[in-house]
C-alpha cells in the first residue's frame, strides 16, 4: 500500500509544458554558447525527498521500486573544467535512465575532452543498460565513469552477473552506496524544504547491513 501512496507523485511530473520549455531553452544556450560542450547544464534540479526516501532505500527486497532514479556529477576536463549536476528518472525520458544520459546530457563525446562521470543510482542497471554502458565506454577512450548503487538488480541471474562482469572489463567502475554516499545525495540532489534549515539526513535502521550484503554479493559476482 505505501508504495502505491509513494509512487503516485511521478505522473505529475511527467507534464508536457516543461520539455517544449526545455527545448526553446536549448536553442537559445547553444546559439549563446556555442564553445561549451554539447551538453545542457541543469542546475538547482533536486527530486523531492519522498522519492529519494523510498526509491534509493538499499532494501534486500525492492517491491514496488521499478523505475531507476540516476543522480549525475560530469566533470568535463578541457581547456577549464566543468562541472555540471541533475538528476533523470526513468519516465521523463521514454527510456531507462542510463540510456536518457546517454541520449540527453551526454549524447556526443568530444574526443580532446576527458569526461568524469559519477552516477548514484538506486538500483544497478539492467542487461541492456549494462551492455549500452560497455559499449559507450569501449568507443570513448576520454570517457571515466563511476556508478555507485543502491542495490543490485537481478543479480541472481547469470546474464546480469555476466553483463556487470564486461561492465567492469570496459573499465567502469561499479560501488554499493555507503551510508555516507546516500548522505552526499540527500545533501545534493534531494529537495529541501523552503525556507527551513536543511535537514539533516536520517539513515534508515538497516542501511549498513543493507550495504555490506550487497558489496559482498557484488565482489562475489565481479
Amino acid at each position: 500500500k505505501m508504495a502505491e501512496k509513494q509512487e503516485e507523485p511521478s505522473n505529475t511530473q511527467n507534464g508536457e509544458p516543461d520539455n517544449a520549455e526545455e527545448g526553446e531553452e536549448k536553442k537559445k544556450k547553444k546559439l549563446k554558447r556555442e564553445d561549451l560542450p554539447p551538453f545542457e547544464i541543469v542546475t538547482g534540479e533536486r527530486l523531492p525527498a519522498i522519492f529519494f526516501k523510498f526509491q534509493f532505500r538499499n532494501v534486500e527486497y525492492s517491491s514496488g521500486r521499478n523505475k531507476t532514479f540516476l543522480c549525475y556529477v560530469l566533470e568535463t576536463q578541457g581547456k577549464e573544467s566543468v562541472t555540471s549536476r541533475g538528476y533523470l528518472e526513468d519516465e521523463h525520458a521514454a527510456a531507462h535512465a542510463e540510456m536518457a544520459f546517454f541520449n540527453t546530457i551526454l549524447p556526443k563525446c568530444e574526443s580532446n575532452l576527458r569526461y568524469n562521470i559519477t552516477w548514484y543510482v538506486s538500483s544497478s542497471p539492467c542487461v541492456t543498460c549494462a551492455d549500452r554502458i560497455t559499449e559507450t565506454l569501449k568507443k570513448n577512450k576520454n570517457l571515466r565513469l563511476t556508478i555507485m548503487v543502491g542495490r543490485l538488480f537481478m543479480w541472481e541471474e547469470p546474464e546480469m552477473q555476466a553483463a556487470l562482469k564486461k561492465m567492469k572489463s570496459a573499465g567502469c567502475k561499479l560501488r554499493i552506496m555507503k551510508p555516507q554516499d546516500f548522505e552526499y545525495v540527500w545533501q545534493n540532489f534531494v529537495e529541501q524544504e523552503e525556507g527551513e534549515e536543511a535537514k539533516a539526513f536520517v539513515p534508515w535502521e538497516d542501511i549498513q547491513e543493507n550495504f555490506q550484503y550487497y558489496e559482498e554479493k557484488l565482489a562475489e559476482i565481479l
